[in-house]
């Protein structure tokens, strides 16, 4: 007899967000919730004030070690000051900087972006050497010399972070742009008379927001790690600021003694900016259409 195989049926996949949902990075999300909530709530939900000075208390040990006890779960510092206190208010710190620069950095960087490929010739060389220029120089130096120069300040962290950061998402939106151009829609819209400004504004950028998007939450890690090591050196947030890098910083001279000044906040930056990084490839997964989901 003849073998006879019938077709298969298709396996039908299913619907794209279900997958992408299915994957997202549950333990990271939840980590980036807690650190905004802690943020958000810190002044209520902190046991001390993060600067209250108990030179009585020095160097407690955290509750589960001989000598520690519950006034100070995480033990205290050099100072006295209570390690989870400073924590929950560091990440305060550490929000407001990776928001306020991701944001900045994403207006910023979209704008010349689109502004250099759509509107090519010099306004496009001009930009792009600068962003070139940028990309070429070491961001913690430049950043040393000028908060050195000016002064450590949040403020000055902030704006140091937006300028050195912006030519990175603007490369990748003006190569968007550029193909975009070349599009019917844009052509069409030409023919219509809609001038270059409402061409930019109302059909490049929504057609260049997913590359924004996915771009900027992974430089969120990258945010949040680079104030870290201004604040370690001496050169970012000043102190009685609590900030996750200033206390790497307290505890360096103490790592054999009062390990804890130390270990909980680069325990705390390590996870933070892993699980940015993390929710950071799974939203470029899910906005990406090209993106071959099973």
């Amino acid at each position: 007899m003849a073998d006879v195989s019938f077709p298969r049926m298709q396996e039908r996949r299913p619907d794209r967000g279900f997958a992408a949902l299915r994957r997202l990075p549950l333990l990271s999300g939840a980590i980036i919730a807690i650190t905004l909530l802690a943020a958000l709530l810190a002044p209520w939900i902190a046991p001390y004030d993060p600067a209250a000075v108990d030179l009585l208390r020095r160097f407690a040990p955290p509750v589960w070690m001989d000598g520690g006890s519950s006034m100070h779960i995480l033990g205290s510092d050099d100072l006295g000051r209570d390690v989870l206190s400073r924590l929950i208010w560091g990440a305060r710190v550490s929000m407001l900087v990776a928001i306020a620069c991701v944001v900045s950095d994403a207006i910023l960087g979209t704008t010349i972006g689109i502004v250099a490929g759509y509107c090519g010739g010099r306004v496009d060389s001009v930009l792009m050497r600068l962003a070139d220029i940028l990309l070429a120089l070491p961001y913690l130096l430049i950043a040393l010399v000028v908060v050195s120069a000016v002064g450590a300040s949040l403020s000055n962290v902030i704006v140091i972070i937006v300028v050195l950061r912006w030519a990175a998402l603007s490369r990748i939106v003006r190569g968007e742009t550029m193909m975009l151009k070349q599009r019917e829609f844009v052509a069409l819209a030409k023919v219509a008379g809609i001038g270059p400004v409402r061409i930019m504004w109302r059909h490049i950028l929504p057609n260049v927001m997913n590359s924004v998007v996915v771009v900027s939450t992974l430089g969120v890690g990258a945010v949040i790690l680079f104030e870290s090591v201004l604040s370690f050196l001496g050169v970012g947030v000043p102190p009685p600021t609590p900030s996750w890098g200033g206390m790497v910083a307290d505890g360096r001279n103490y790592l054999t003694s009062a390990w804890w000044v130390s270990l909980f906040p680069g325990l705390v930056i390590t996870a933070v900016c892993l699980a940015a990084n993390l929710c950071g490839d799974w939203l470029r997964e899910a906005m990406d259409p090209k993106s071959n989901r099973r």
